[in-house]
């Protein structure tokens, strides 16, 4: 990297719509874990954050136009030394601008200059984000390498709701480090033009309106997958069963509770679909009856018998019957092995009756994995391969994953 000692070099570019405020908490996350950030605002976005918060949070005098300290050759400068440039909010003006080459101030001259990666964070009314110019806009960026992330489905401007929310903060950061991170990857987009499907959480299984089956899936591990796929290129649907995370950026998330609806949103997608990660814990059992009330403590102390059916198992129909020809079917196991049989012997069996094309393996004994930030595997392929993970962050493992699917892909 090119920054002032281990110092990665950012470029924030901030445009002019009402999400601007939001950058300033994105602004702050680079600088608090180690970034050298240097700010670039449109003459709008000046009018909604004005110069001095920017200077104030980044450290750095800040200018928007090509003819602030001249001397020094700005509107190449910045753009040669960065290590990533990050637009956001992104504007429907500065995408088309950017798309078309044009260079009418320090922004638009620092695109055209920077020799990094390039990621844009859109932020406008649905009906702008949704215009045929804007699509083709985003489209030449994507076709030129640029990573352009889908906005978030919510509030906007006034009562107004829909396509075009500005992403949590946070997650456009974590987006921003990912590529940050795989720079010198030889493909840094290699997911680009694919659509995937990840599941993340668990089910559950309602008892009555009060109480359910359930399991410990955090969702943390299918939502690692979801976001560094995005920031590979790749169109993500997230299916999500009862997690209470913030939604990653430039992921369709699809929200469900029970094992059959998380099986009619996978199975809805995956029709359309390159690859299938299942890194959800579906639960296994359903009661046989739902009660339409609170089931009360009788006054005996005698407990309720509880009669169970077995859900369907979604990973093997997937595996076994594949909506579309070329499909990677990925599963998850977590395994706590058991007298006489290890968890890789255990998983292995699962790989041949599943029948999916990777299986990821975690031992979860003593509660190990669930919940934390942190992950270990071992990646069984359906050719006898295994890949062992060691333990790292859920983002690292997630990259092991979409590595082995990209080369099962191929170039298809």
């Amino acid at each position: 990297m090119s920054g002032g000692g281990d110092r990665p070099r950012v470029v924030l570019g901030v445009t002019g719509g009402i999400a601007v405020y939001k950058a300033c908490e994105l602004l702050r996350l680079f600088t608090e874990s180690g970034h050298d950030v240097t700010v670039v605002p449109t003459a709008a976005a000046l009018e909604f954050v004005g110069a001095p918060t920017w200077a104030a949070l980044s450290g750095k005098p800040v200018a928007a136009d090509v003819w602030h300290d001249v001397h020094e050759v700005p509107h190449v400068r910045i753009g040669r030394s960065a290590d990533l440039v990050v637009v956001a909010p992104a504007t429907a003006d500065v995408l088309a601008r950017a798309a078309h080459g044009l260079a009418g101030d320090l922004l638009t001259n620092t695109l055209l200059t920077a020799g990094c990666p390039i990621v844009f964070a859109p932020a406008m009314h649905t009906e702008m984000w949704e215009h045929a110019a804007t699509q083709d806009n985003v489209a030449t960026l994507r076709r030129r390498g640029a990573l352009v992330l889908e906005p978030a489905e919510g509030r906007l401007t006034g009562a107004d709701t829909g396509k075009g929310r500005f992403p949590d903060p946070a997650e456009v950061f974590a987006v921003a480090r990912d590529v940050l991170d795989r720079s010198g990857a030889a493909n840094l987009l290699d997911l680009s033009g694919r659509h995937v499907v990840v599941s993340a959480g668990g089910t559950r299984e309602f008892l009555d309106p009060v109480r359910f089956l359930g399991n410990r899936s955090s969702g943390l591990q299918g939502y690692a997958l979801a976001r560094t796929a995005a920031s590979r290129g790749a169109e993500v649907t997230l299916v999500a069963a009862n997690v209470s995370l913030p939604d990653p950026a430039g992921v369709k998330v699809v929200p469900v509770q029970t094992t059959a609806e998380l099986r009619d949103a996978v199975r809805s997608s995956a029709p359309v679909a390159d690859a299938v990660v299942m890194a959800a814990a579906p639960a296994d059992y359903r009661p046989t009856e739902v009660s339409g009330t609170k089931m009360k403590k009788a006054d005996d102390g005698s407990a309720p018998v509880l009669r169970l059916a077995q859900n369907p198992d979604i990973l093997a129909e997937l595996a076994h019957d594949r909506p579309r020809a070329g499909l990677v079917v990925v599963g998850f196991a977590a395994e706590t092995g058991e007298r006489g049989r290890s968890v890789l012997d255990l998983a292995t069996a699962k790989l041949a009756r599943k029948g999916c094309d990777l299986l990821v393996v975690n031992d979860v004994s003593g509660g190990r994995v669930f919940g934390s930030p942190d992950n270990e595997a071992v990646v069984l392929d359906s050719a006898g391969g295994r890949t062992p993970v060691p333990r790292g962050t859920k983002s690292a493992l997630a990259h092991v994953v979409w590595d082995r699917v990209v080369a099962l892909l191929g170039d298809g």
